[in-house]
């Protein structure tokens, strides 16, 4: 009777594994939101697998329809034509987008704002600026940005932004709110586990039909293959800002393309921010946030946020990490 306990552990390891054996896993990239999307779900055969992917695509879409300031039909395009008119009374899940928002706008000190697309388009990364945009126009095209202008309302659950000529936009969060709906869909579905990157915004649960831990790369900017160090991603979430992709250079100086909306001009001094939380919306939006408060304060203030952690790869290309970030600098 003693090797009852043994045996029946026997066949539960023996019934695990031949579970194990039977996932698949299915993954499929394409193009939504405007950016990469990487769709990854563990499923019990291919069909079920393609299913669950076509299902996420469908929420994504969804929340684009919701949140884009380039629908003219979106809600967001709705508050954005009535600013400095009247409220608008949007659905609870938008509603809810901006309060959260509006909440790590004051946590930043406005470093994450998302009334910064009211700034005019004078920063241009696309090769076709010759030359600084002076100082006045720069004042003039800030004018309009302030979280604290965005008013609203619980109970009547609109959206008013106080002066004409203000908008929204959610490019700095807008994709981790997308990663987290669609991983919160899929578990619904009762998809067990899985991996959405949104361009770099990703968020896990679960873990590989192998049965081992989703692992993400701190990579290098000066040196995409090279990577700082593996580590893994349980039930968690990550996304990175870098200034490798778009910039300026005017006499020798870089000018990355992530603004600080509180004075108009690109961020200095920082190559890269990963965020690390539960949730891929809040990864986004701080992962910003830091990059324009700078590596110090920006350390320091993922430091006071229980649950969070930051990995900063500074101008000299040198990595600091917060206190729970764990792994040698040398590897």
């Amino acid at each position: 009777m003693k090797q009852l306990p043994v045996i029946f552990c026997f066949f539960c390891l023996l019934s695990y594994s031949q579970e194990r054996e039977k996932l698949v896993t299915v993954k499929k990239v394409l193009k939504l939101m405007g950016t990469r999307f990487e769709l990854t779900v563990v499923a019990q055969n291919e069909e079920i697998g393609y299913i669950n992917i076509q299902e996420a695509v469908a929420e994504i879409i969804r929340i684009e329809k919701m949140i884009s300031s380039w629908d003219a039909d979106s809600e967001t395009s709705l508050i954005n034509k009535n600013a400095g008119i009247k409220p608008v009374k949007v659905s609870s899940e938008l509603y809810r987008l901006i309060e959260r928002s509006k909440k790590i706008s004051e946590i930043t000190d406005g470093a994450f704002d998302i009334s910064y697309a009211s700034m005019d388009n004078i920063w241009k990364f696309d090769g076709t600026m010759d030359r600084l945009p002076i100082d006045s126009k720069i004042k003039t095209s800030i004018s309009k940005i302030g979280h604290e202008k965005i008013t609203l309302n619980k109970e009547a659950q609109t959206v008013y932004l106080e002066e004409e000529g203000m908008r929204i936009g959610f490019g700095a969060i807008g994709k981790g709110f997308a990663a987290d709906k669609t991983k919160e869909l899929l578990i619904s579905k009762g998809v067990k586990a899985g991996l959405i990157n949104a361009s770099g915004d990703l968020t896990t649960w679960g873990t590989k039909a192998t049965g081992e831990k989703w692992m993400i790369g701190i990579a290098n900017p000066l040196s995409k293959n090279r990577v700082f160090s593996w580590l893994p991603i349980v039930e968690s979430s990550v996304a990175t800002s870098g200034n490798y992709e778009k910039y300026l250079i005017f006499n020798g100086e870089k000018y990355s393309h992530i603004i600080d909306p509180r004075t108009g001009y690109p961020t200095k001094g920082i190559n890269s921010v990963s965020i690390f939380a539960k949730d891929a919306e809040l990864c986004d939006a701080l992962a910003t946030a830091v990059f324009i408060l700078g590596r110090d304060s920006g350390i320091h203030l993922i430091n006071q946020i229980p649950g969070v952690e930051v990995v900063v790869v500074d101008g000299a290309n040198k990595i600091h990490k917060s206190s729970g970030i764990l792994f040698d600098n040398n590897q």
